[in-house]
């Protein structure tokens, strides 16, 4: 029977593992040293597998010592953390040089058959330095994991000392040289968070920095023509007024961060996200199944309670101006129906009990069955109605009238338009902050929820802001900072706006079934793509730039997440289309979180590797549509043909892109639009060609089945056999328990390097 190093015992109670890439690290480690004492339980090992467990002994070893340098250097560079970190790395050597000698049977390594094979005579030796290890590499890990919590806040504290200037300053001048100073300070703060916000385990936290980091992403534009409209106009009170509201949300944005990455009990974890109906719907149906296992644990008395507190919640949907007649008597009467339903349940529960049954009755069994179908008939009429309603307000939003009129009569100077337009505005921000409520009602998970009140804090912000900007705009409409300080707001507005629309697909996809996968993320590998591009210069995009991006970056997202809903719907989820295919749009993907400051891709540079490597795997992908078309009739190979053509075209468009070399920011800015835009093109050629592809596939399935012979079946099957030895320890590689992910991550976390 396997057993575990760690067994049922917490190693170290005082260690709680909450980021990615230290449990990511652990994983392999936990493996192979697990492989290392089941394998003492088998009495009879080959001389192959006492040489195997003799190199993965040693492996562990050697990757211990050099796991412990890093740390020790980290320790000599953190005096807070000396002590505890030298004791770690003490421990884990120790228990390093253990595994090395209990798995060493000398050299050379005697035959099991001359009965002096000695490796792990002493089981128990094995358990208790395994145990030591984990929890000592561990505790390194964690220790290393508060350097970066302690980078963070450094860096925020940074912004906001620059933040404070910022606010205080007189001219121009002052204005430029510390606004300079506060845009490097913040793009450093970025890259730092959007690396702990991938690397959280915690949804609920990673969407909540998310959201921080949102806000800071969009204030940093505002801020800066905020503060310079209020210096060219320092008697205007909307001009104060708009920029004392951007400092002020800047700060509660940076205050949040660090509540994440601390942890800290102000008001950031312990904050109740409000009562959504669909987790009271899940937490009812949840206790009426409870019922067919125990009939005692709840009152009928508090199911009705529970369920009227659910009813009570529907009331943001019959209570709201903006619900048809129609739909308000669907949701009142189903309702009714869950009311009726659970009565005849508390009925059938009252008698069950009154008999001392121990389990549900048949009538019982009947009635929750009624009662759970009228609590999902209910869910899916809230679902449509919350779609239905965004989908209607992002038509009709889309078009962006009020913000159109609001600059053009900012422009003329006409207040009196202007308090006009800002009614019009408010009440469409009105709507839209209720629509993000009923839409939290039904995202259906609380990374959702967050990001739906995300996205109602917003629209109730901006929407002021915007205002303030078109009256300092009337005031002064001669005035070009003024009139690009509304022109930053209107486009922040309509960025929501185009976010509300993603959000909204997640929501759907969440109600359909569907998930994204996420879990490849391809970085460019060292050395292969960096011939051409040695002597360039790695530049990060400024908030402006990241701005403007945006927007295709959205399109790259969207087009990513139908590539992967389109490949999951291929029967044939290993087929070379559908891998590359799924690559593809990881990568882009990749490219998409550039555009918002987020991800592995820190750098044009970065961005420019990941293009060459994107335009590898297309062209990968047009060679396995190539072998693909070859069962086709003419017509539907030239269709592919044609398709595939042209993303050959886009894929030597990357290459060529790559290999010339650019100077200054201006060309590497063009490079990097026209690398997401070629990336773009490639993705929506394949998405084209995944359905038309995936229906020919299945089209010809059952005839390749039924041309195989028994001979190929047999020749498959041996191919597809792997070759056994008895007694084998199998190792992937000779790195033993993953010692290339135990270092990498000491690397990946870039403090020696950065010292």
């Amino acid at each position: 029977m396997a057993s575990s190093p760690c067994g049922n015992t917490n190693f170290d109670s005082g260690l709680e593992i909450k980021t990615r890439s230290v449990e990511q690290t652990l994983i392999p480690l936990v493996s192979q040293i697990t492989t290392l004492i089941n394998h003492k339980d088998k009495p009879n090992k080959s001389e192959r597998t006492l040489a195997a467990i003799h190199r993965v002994g040693q492996a562990v070893s050697v990757a211990v010592g050099r796991f412990v340098a890093v740390g020790e250097a980290i320790a000599s560079e953190n005096q807070e953390l000396k002590d505890e970190m030298g004791q770690a790395c003490f421990e884990a050597r120790r228990a390093g040089d253990a595994i090395a000698q209990l798995t060493d049977a000398g050299s050379p390594l005697p035959s099991q058959s001359e009965g002096c094979g000695t490796v792990f005579n002493e089981r128990t030796g094995m358990v208790k330095a395994a145990r030591l290890l984990l929890s000592s590499v561990t505790k390194v890990l964690v220790l290393a994991d508060r350097i970066v919590i302690k980078q963070i806040i450094t860096s925020r504290n940074k912004v906001l000392v620059t933040l404070d200037h910022l606010e205080r300053v007189s001219t121009f001048q002052e204005f430029v040289q510390i606004f300079s100073q506060f845009g490097n300070e913040m793009v450093e703060f970025a890259h730092l968070t959007g690396d702990r916000q991938n690397d959280l385990k915690d949804e609920k936290k990673k969407a909540r920095m998310a959201a921080a980091r949102a806000v800071l992403e969009k204030c940093t534009m505002m801020l800066l023509t905020a503060s310079k409209t209020c210096l060219r106009h320092p008697d205007c009170e909307s001009a104060r007024i708009n920029k004392d509201a951007v400092f002020q949300r800047m700060r509660c944005a940076l205050e949040q961060v660090i509540e994440i990455v601390t942890e800290a009990r102000s008001c950031g974890e312990n904050k109740i996200l409000p009562a959504s109906i669909y987790n009271g719907i899940k937490d009812f149906k949840s206790n009426v199944e409870c019922l067919r296992e125990n009939l005692y644990t709840l009152s009928p008395q508090s199911m009705g309670g529970q369920l009227e507190a659910l009813v009570e919640r529907t009331e943001d949907f019959t209570d709201s101006a903006y619900t048809s007649h129609e739909q308000r008597q669907a949701i009142l009467g189903l309702c009714q129906l869950a009311r009726q339903d659970t009565q005849q349940l508390v009925h059938a529960w009252v008698e069950a009990q009154s008999v001392h049954a121990k389990e549900a009755t048949e009538g019982m069994e009947v009635a929750i069955l009624k009662t759970c179908q009228s609590l999902n008939d209910l869910r899916r009429e809230l679902h449509k109605v919350a779609v239905c309603r965004t989908t209607d307000l992002l038509k009709v939003h889309g078009e962006h009238l009020p913000l159109r009129a609001l600059k053009a009569a900012g422009a003329e100077g006409n207040l009196e338009a202007v308090a006009e337009y800002s009614r019009t505005l408010t009440e469409q921000k009105e709507q839209l902050v209720e629509t993000c409520r009923l839409l939290c009602h039904v995202s259906g998970t609380e990374p959702l929820e967050i990001t739906c009140i995300h996205a109602e804090e917003t629209f109730h912000v901006i929407g002021p802001q915007i205002i303030s900007a078109a009256q300092t705009l009337a005031l002064h409409p001669s005035s070009k900072i003024a009139k690009e300080n509304l022109e930053v707001f209107c486009e922040a507005w309509e960025s929501q706006l185009c976010d509300m629309a993603l959000l909204l697909r997640e929501i759907n996809d969440v109600f359909e079934g569907r998930r994204e996968k996420r879990s490849y993320l391809s970085l460019p590998r060292a050395g292969k793509h960096t011939a051409n591009l040695k002597t360039a210069k790695a530049v990060k995009l400024d908030a402006e730039e990241q701005s403007s991006m945006a927007k295709l970056g959205l399109e790259l997202r969207l087009l990513s997440s139908d590539v992967d809903t389109e490949v999951e719907k291929w029967e044939e989820q290993e087929h070379d289309i559908v891998r590359q295919s799924q690559s593809l749009a990881s990568m882009a993907y990749n490219m998409y979180l550039f555009t918002r400051g987020e991800g592995l891709l820190k750098t044009t540079l970065d961005l420019f590797h990941q293009a060459e490597v994107l335009s590898e795997e297309g062209l990968q992908l047009c060679s396995s549509f190539r072998t693909f078309s070859t069962q086709l009739v003419d017509e539907e190979k030239s269709v592919v043909m044609t398709e595939m053509e042209k993303v050959v075209a886009f894929c030597q468009q990357l290459q060529m892109g790559g290999k010339t070399p650019v100077q200054g920011k201006t060309a590497t800015f063009q490079k990097v639009d026209s690398s997401i835009q070629a990336t773009r093109g490639i993705l929506t050629v394949v998405l084209y060609l995944l359905p038309f592809c995936n229906k020919l596939n299945k089209k010809y399935k059952s005839e390749r089945s039924s041309l195989g012979s028994p001979q190929d079946w047999r020749e498959r099957q041996d191919a597809s056999t792997p070759v056994k030895e008895e007694g084998a320890l199998h190792i992937k590689n000779s790195n033993g328990f993953g010692v290339k992910c135990l270092e990498q991550h000491i690397a990946g976390l870039n403090i020696l390097e950065s010292k």
